[in-house]
């Protein structure tokens, strides 16, 4: 029989994706579940046994006696769903969701694996510290690691969904530039506002295709916009092939999230960041950042954006293109080796210690 094992995760795609990328390594060796709030939910496709968990957000000062008798309810959930479920080892991606199940299997004593797939160490992952077997993570030099608990670290490549893999030729039609905003399903306001209108002077002088992902309310506004100034584009909110349309692109324009920025470098795809500047800790800098120092990427600071020099920027890119060509080979040999089957390899070499 099979051990089992659940994986914790909920919230945003940053904990979510990682999550069923490594319920997909140990499918075939491990029974495997989910368990996730509402928000990571619509995430997870219904070919996985997922466990509802709705664990509240700690962010409300004044509902803090409630959000804690609340989680106090949930860990005794949790309890009597490990016991039934007979589960052998729980794998948290982190965040707050992780709390009641966590404490739950720190009091039955199953063994229990952190995931970090950002640069820096999150707040729930180091509570969690000192219960945890493994640390896993994508660099040896994670931020806000405790003195202590490096031997705890192990390291490997970035949790990429199978079809990234699959996928990796390059299945772009014309010799169009075509750049690919990703600002998410909800949009991001930065992006929205300002990149059309960049977009629209740079076409004066050089022609681009622009695929735009944004919020619902958003998508026929941008379409007329772009469709009214000659740019061929597609403007979308959310699709299910996004490696397909990243496949179609030259250069990203993107938030920092962990997993966007790994499946870009996978995908071979140089990148322009723009972190969110109130991620906590600013850890979305810090992804970026681990790009920029092996010379993958650029970074702008949301803070001090100027669309002009924005605009100069993406045409001097654009016209010679040494330095872009320079990040394109730099993601390449970052990725040298890194296939689905060799990450599965050293997954399952992690969970089948002693």
């Amino acid at each position: 029989m099979k051990k089992k094992i659940l994986i914790s995760t909920g919230g945003s795609g940053g904990h979510v994706i990682p999550a069923i990328t490594i319920c997909k390594h140990l499918e075939n060796s491990y029974e495997t579940l989910i368990s996730t709030d509402i928000r990571g939910f619509k995430y997870i496709s219904e070919n996985y046994k997922v466990i509802l968990i709705n664990t509240p957000k700690l962010n409300n000062f004044f509902l803090l006696p409630f959000s804690f008798l609340k989680i106090l309810f949930l860990t005794f959930k949790s309890f009597f769903i490990l016991k039934k479920e007979n589960i052998s080892i729980l794998i948290s991606t982190g965040g707050y969701m992780s709390l009641p199940i966590c404490l739950a299997a720190k009091i039955l004593g199953i063994k229990i694996y952190l995931i970090e797939p950002n640069m820096v160490l999150g707040r729930a992952n180091k509570f969690f510290l000192n219960f945890s077997k493994k640390l896993i993570c994508y660099s040896n030099n994670l931020i806000n690691l405790p003195s202590g608990f490096q031997q705890k670290l192990t390291t490997i490549k970035p949790l990429i969904r199978k079809e990234y893999y699959d996928d990796k030729t390059n299945s772009k039609k014309d010799n169009l530039f075509t750049i690919i905003i990703i600002g998410g399903s909800q949009g991001a306001k930065i992006f929205d506002e300002l990149l059309h209108i960049i977009f629209a002077n740079i076409t004066k002088k050089v022609a681009l295709k622009i695929i735009h992902q944004t919020s619902k309310k958003n998508t026929n506004f941008l379409k007329n916009f772009y469709s009214q100034n000659n740019i061929e584009n597609k403007v979308f909110s959310f699709d299910h092939n996004l490696n397909q349309l990243l496949q179609q692109s030259d250069l990203c324009i993107t938030r920092a999230g962990a997993s966007s920025l790994a499946e870009l470098s996978l995908l071979n795809i140089p990148f322009v960041a723009i972190p969110l500047p109130s991620s906590k800790d600013n850890h979305q800098y810090e992804n970026a950042k681990f790009y920029q120092n092996l010379d993958c990427c650029w970074i702008i600071d949301q803070k001090s954006f100027d669309n002009k020099k924005f605009e100069n920027f993406l045409l001097e890119l654009i016209n010679k293109k040494d330095d872009y060509l320079k990040k394109k080979n730099n993601l390449q040999k970052l990725n040298f080796q890194n296939t689905w089957n060799n990450v599965n390899q050293k997954i399952l070499d992690i969970f089948n210690e002693n």
